[in-house]
C-alpha cells in the first residue's frame, strides 16, 4: 500500500460525495471499491451494527473481504470488532503471527486476508461500524495510511448520515436507527461487565450479546435489566419451570 497522495484523497472525497441517485447501498458499494483503490490495497468493507449488537456487513469489494465480514460477525472477534467497541483505530501487520482473535485468526488466513486496518464509523457521537481495508501479504501500517483511512471515513460516515436524514427506509436505515437510539444503554452495559467481572470491552461486549442471543432477546433489553438488577438475567431451565408452575 503506497502512502496516500493527500490531493488524490481530496480529490476521490469530492467526487464520491454526490452520489444520491444510488441509494445507500450502490453508494457505500462504490465507496468501498474507491477506497481499495485509492489506498491500492487487496480490499475494503464497512460493517454496521445490527439490532442484536452483532457486526453485520453492509459493503464489501470482494470475496474475501466478505470473509472477513461474516467471519468476525459469528465469532465476535476481529480487528473491526475491536475497533467499533473500543472507538479506535486498529491495525495488524500479519493475521497469521496474530495471538489476538483466536477464533477468526485462521480462517482469515486462509482466505488470504493477512494485514487488516480498521477505523470506527460514527454518527451523533455513538459508534454504528467499522471501515476496514485488507492486504493478502503482510503489511505494516504507517500513520499516515491510519490518518488517510480516519478522512476517508468522513465520506462513509456522511453517506449513512444523508441516509437518515432523507428518512430512507430498509434493513440498514433500520440498524443504523436501532443504534442511535440504544447504543448508550449497551455501552453501560458493557461497563457494568467490565468493571464487575473484570472483562475487557470487547469480551464484556461478547458476553452481554452471547446472553441475549442464547436468551433470545435484544442486547438492549439484557442491558437494561443488567443496570437494574446488578446482574445478568437468567434462563428458566424447564425444571425451574415446572416448580414455578406448581
Amino acid at each position: 500500500m503506497a502512502n496516500v497522495d493527500p490531493a488524490r484523497l481530496a480529490s476521490s472525497l469530492r467526487r464520491l460525495e454526490p452520489v444520491t441517485d444510488l441509494g445507500t447501498a450502490g453508494a457505500l458499494r462504490q465507496a468501498v471499491d474507491a477506497c481499495a483503490e485509492l489506498f491500492q490495497v487487496t480490499g475494503s468493507g464497512l460493517l454496521v451494527a445490527d439490532q442484536d449488537n452483532a457486526m453485520r456487513g453492509a459493503a464489501a469489494t470482494d470475496g474475501p473481504g466478505r470473509v472477513l465480514e461474516d467471519v468476525q460477525e459469528r465469532t465476535g472477534q476481529g480487528p473491526c470488532v475491536d475497533s467499533f467497541v473500543n472507538r479506535e483505530i486498529v491495525a495488524t501487520e500479519d493475521l497469521a503471527c496474530e495471538d489476538r482473535w483466536p477464533a477468526s485468526r485462521d480462517i482469515l488466513v486462509s482466505h488470504d486476508v493477512r494485514a487488516v486496518l480498521a477505523v470506527p464509523v460514527v454518527l451523533g457521537g455513538v459508534t454504528v461500524g467499522s471501515l476496514d481495508v485488507y492486504m493478502n501479504q503482510p503489511h505494516r501500517w504507517d500513520e499516515s495510511e491510519k490518518a488517510a483511512l480516519g478522512r476517508y471515513r468522513e465520506l462513509v460516515q456522511a453517506m449513512l448520515s444523508a441516509a437518515l436524514q432523507a428518512r430512507q427506509s430498509g434493513e440498514l436505515a433500520d440498524q443504523l436507527k436501532y443504534a442511535l437510539d440504544y447504543r448508550a444503554v449497551i455501552e453501560r452495559g458493557v461497563g457494568f461487565l467490565m468493571a464487575s467481572c473484570d472483562l475487557n470491552a470487547v469480551d464484556a461486549f461478547n458476553l452481554l450479546r452471547r446472553t441475549a442471543r442464547d436468551q433470545r432477546r435484544k442486547v438492549t433489553d439484557v442491558a437494561q435489566e443488567l443496570l437494574a438488577a446488578g446482574t445478568l438475567p437468567r434462563s428458566s431451565s424447564p425444571s425451574t419451570t415446572r416448580r414455578r408452575q406448581r
